[in-house]
Order: C-alpha cells, then structure tokens, then sequence
C-alpha cells in the first residue's frame, strides 16, 4: 500500500504496532487476585481429572459433601459447619471473533474502531498465551472470514495477528468495497461451530447488524460456554456536534448529512441507540458482559479498567461464571 494514510498512527494498524502489545498484554494484570470463576483466572475449574488441585473456596457444608473436607477450625470460629472446596485445573481455549468491515473505518480522536478492534485482538491473544493456554480466531471483513484453530503456539498468533493487519489495511472508501451487515452473523455462526464446551469466546466488534439471530447464536454459545462481547464505538457517534455536517459512505454511494440540524442529530442518536439496545441487553438477557470499548482512550489501559470492574462485579455474586484466558 502507498497511500500515504497506511502510515498514520491510529488509521491503519501495522504488524509491529501489534507485536509492540506483547509487553502491554501481560501488564494488562487483571488483578494479583482472582475469584476461581473470574473473567480473568486464566483457567477454568472442573471436576473432572486434570493437572492438579487448585483451592477454590471455603462455604457452607451441603449435604452429601465429603465429611473430610470439613474445615474444623472455621466451623469452630463461626459455630457452623464449612467445607474446605477444590477443583481440578485443565487449560481452556479462547476463540477471538474480530470485526474489520467498512463500518469500523471510523474515528473521530485517537483510532478508527478497526484499529481499537485490532489492539484489543493482539492485546487478548498475547494474555492467552502467555497463560499458556490456547488461542484462535475467526477475523472478518465484508468480503469474508479467516479462521485459525485455536493452539497454544506463538506462531498461531502471528498469524492471527497478520489476517487481521491485512483486513485492517484493506479498508478505505474508494477501494471498491460494500458494506456487508451480514458477515457479522457468519462469524458468529462459525464460532457457534467450533465453540463446543468451556471455551472463551471474545466478540470484537461495533455489532454493526446485530439483529434477533445474533442474540439467538449468542445466548446458544453462551448456554455452554463465556461469552465477552468488547463493543467498539467512537465517541462522535453518539455526541454529534451541535453545528457540523459529514459525509457517510458505504464504499460505494455516498450522503452528506447536516448534523447540525436538531432533527438530523435526533435521528442518527435514536437509529445508534436502536440498534445498539438489543446488544447491551445481553448483559442482562443472556448473562453476556457486554464491555464498551472506545476509540478515543489508550486500549489497554480499557481494558484493565473493563476487566478489573467485571471481576469486582464476579467477586459479588454477578453473572455466574465468566473465567476467561485473559489473566
């Protein structure tokens, strides 16, 4: 690519930009502590046989608890019976589904949403290896999707991390492409594929043509699995200027916009908030975090901040469990 704008910060991304987050991902700590169903934990607890046992609690005793995990001294100090509670530790998999269509060239501050969706990928997939687990990804765009199997290998996530710097660079108006709401059912419907059992599945995107059959996919991989939907948006989206007029494009035809005018600013507001209702009521629908990510702040310092609050809402008895390899 010569156009000169391949090389400004925050338009496009480059593969060093994406290696460079190596060393941010692991100081994205997620916490020196970590509730066994944290978002965060980095593993996952099951009963069934696996690397070793990991203590996950101390609670009340249930019947038909071991009589041998009592434990004798908090019994005697809260004058009721308490079990000692440990798991077995097994790795699990993380499934990246990351947004590079038309719609996420847009930015008004720091990034495009292509580029905040790209950093929060690398960002994500350098934490789950560097727990040791493993990580794939399904990177769309609106011409298709690439996959890659999800495997505990360095060389996995270079090659995740070029399919997307390659969607990423692709974008631009003029380039011959069509905005394609539809690719964001297709890459969910794969990821409802290869997301069997106990997998992490992180959903990158603004959900630009989320309609009842993503929440239907959606709450059908979360019935089985974690579901973390990271919504990129920029801030100009839904703070329109009060004197201002822009051009919106789908690659092809364009329309310029007077949204300066109350009744064009209500308009765009209402259709933004339409359309992004049924994606944040996930949270409370399907038990589906939905994390707002936006263009105009340092990604990892977001993310830091998103994840240390959902695991301080996991601590209090939130949305069930929510382990993920990010910790």
């Amino acid at each position: 690519m010569t156009d000169g704008t391949a090389n400004i910060p925050g338009v496009y991304v480059s593969l060093d930009d994406l290696l460079a987050l190596e060393y941010r991902g692991r100081k994205v700590s997620f916490l020196p502590r970590q509730p066994a169903h944290s978002l965060l934990s980095g593993r996952f607890a099951s009963r069934m046989r696996g690397r070793g046992l990991n203590f996950e609690e101390i609670r009340d005793y249930r019947a038909g608890d071991d009589v041998r995990s009592i434990d004798w001294k908090v019994t005697a100090r809260l004058q009721k019976p308490h079990v000692r509670v440990f798991n077995e530790e097994r790795d699990r998999q993380t499934l990246l589904v990351v947004d590079q269509r038309l719609p996420m060239f847009f930015g008004s501050r720091r990034a495009m949403k292509s580029v905040t969706a790209a950093e929060a990928a690398a960002i994500s997939a350098w934490r789950v290896l560097g727990a040791g687990d493993r990580v794939g990804a399904i990177v769309f765009d609106d011409r298709g999707l690439t996959e890659f199997r999800p495997r505990r290998s360095r060389a996995t996530v270079l090659q995740i991390l070029s399919a997307i710097v390659a969607s990423n660079r692709a974008l631009g108006v003029g380039r011959g492409l069509s905005a394609s709401p539809s690719m964001l059912n297709k890459a969910i419907q794969q990821a409802q594929r290869r997301a069997f059992h106990d997998a992490v599945v992180i959903i990158i995107s603004d959900f630009d043509g989320a309609d009842d059959e993503t929440h239907k996919m959606v709450g059908a991989i979360a019935r089985h699995n974690d579901v973390v939907a990271l919504l990129v948006h920029d801030p100009l989206q839904s703070d329109l200027p009060a004197t201002a007029s822009m051009t919106v494009t789908d690659g092809e035809l364009q329309i310029h916009l007077e949204v300066g005018r109350e009744s064009v600013r209500q308009s765009i507001a209402q259709a933004l908030q339409e359309r992004l209702k049924g994606v944040f009521a996930w949270t409370r629908e399907l038990g589906v975090p939905v994390l707002p990510l936006s263009t105009a702040e340092d990604t990892a310092q977001q993310l830091r901040h998103l994840l240390g609050a959902l695991q301080n809402r996991s601590e209090r008895g939130g949305h069930g469990q929510m382990g993920a390899s990010l910790g």
